[in-house]
């Protein structure tokens, strides 16, 4: 039942462009973006036990790359993401190695420091990064495929990029979640104690989640950025970092796909809100707080919980 549901909003997701206008075509991107970005931020929280506040740094880094390299004329988008990742993938390395031997709170505020500080660096540098202005993308992306230019101008096009690249991300995260290192991680997270007296390396185990991690978030950045047409200094500040906080709890942070969830309720509130009032982060949080108290493992996660007992109890 789950495969056929999961290869149902597969399907759904594919002819979405078809369906739909281009304002929600553009929601949907949106949508894939952020998810991924909660999804790749849940692999430290739902699964390694570590809250993250300076992911939109990492997030940052992934966008500013992009958009410094299209500035200078570089026209593979293929490389340019190759170039994120390995960008993203340095800053994931140093910043993590200076993290991970510190728990809970700590752990917590170390990260934020690290975010404000790449958010001063993008928001002093004027020259390099813009400054409060950001990076417009003054080049328009390209897709070279096959020999075929592809303009990403075109929302289905951007679309169906966006979703090739979420979806390889998340069998990636996927594997990396089903394999024995994934169990390692929750091990990590019930009991770092016993799984240290059991001969594992905390410090190693969290910086590798830590790194594929904001390696990921960067590629969610390299994405947002080609989306919003610019990089600016606010993809990086820690206000960013509670969206995927906020929509890995809102969908439930121990399911999988609850990010996922999350930022699609997300969204949608916030679209629904907008068509009644521009004061919609109010409202958002208004309605946020019941559905936290209603779903205490996230929206689906509590559904998840309830089905499986339901099922359990008839068999």
């Amino acid at each position: 039942m789950k495969k056929v549901f999961i290869f149902l909003l597969i399907l759904f997701f594919l002819f979405l462009p078809k369906i739909s206008s281009e304002y929600w075509t553009f929601i949907a991107i949106e949508v894939l973006i952020m998810g991924f970005f909660a999804m790749s931020f849940n692999l430290l929280m739902g699964y390694s036990g570590l809250l993250s506040f300076g992911h939109a740094g990492f997030f940052g880094v992934g966008a500013y790359t992009t958009a410094i390299l299209l500035q200078h004329g570089f026209n593979s988008l293929f490389l340019i993401l190759l170039i994120a990742i390995i960008v993203s993938l340095i800053c994931s390395v140093v910043i993590g190695y200076l993290s991970v031997r510190q728990d809970e709170i700590y752990f917590a505020m170390i990260t934020l420091g690290f975010g404000m500080m790449l958010y001063t660096i993008a928001h002093n540098w004027t020259d390099f990064t813009g400054g409060s202005d950001g990076l417009p993308l003054m080049n328009e992306p390209i897709l070279n495929l096959f020999g075929k230019k592809i303009s990403l101008i075109s929302p289905e096009n951007l679309y169906f990029f966006t979703f090739v690249i979420v979806f390889i991300g998340i069998l990636i995260l996927w594997k990396i979640i089903n394999s024995p290192f994934g169990l390692i991680l929750k091990g990590m997270r019930e009991n770092k104690n016993r799984l240290n007296f059991s001969g594992g390396n905390i410090s190693s185990i969290r910086l590798f989640a830590f790194t594929i991690s904001g390696t990921l978030s960067g590629v969610a950045g390299f994405l947002f950025c080609l989306f919003s047409s610019m990089a600016t200094p606010d993809f990086l500040h820690w206000s960013f970092s509670a969206k995927p906080v906020i929509m890995s709890i809102l969908g439930g942070a121990w399911n999988f796909y609850g990010p996922m969830v999350g930022a699609a309720i997300f969204f949608a509130l916030e679209q629904f809100i907008k068509m009644y009032t521009d004061n919609w982060m109010i409202f958002l949080g208004i309605l946020l707080i019941p559905i936290t108290i209603l779903f205490p493992k996230g929206v689906l996660g509590t559904i998840y919980d309830y089905a499986k007992k339901r099922y359990n109890s008839k068999s």
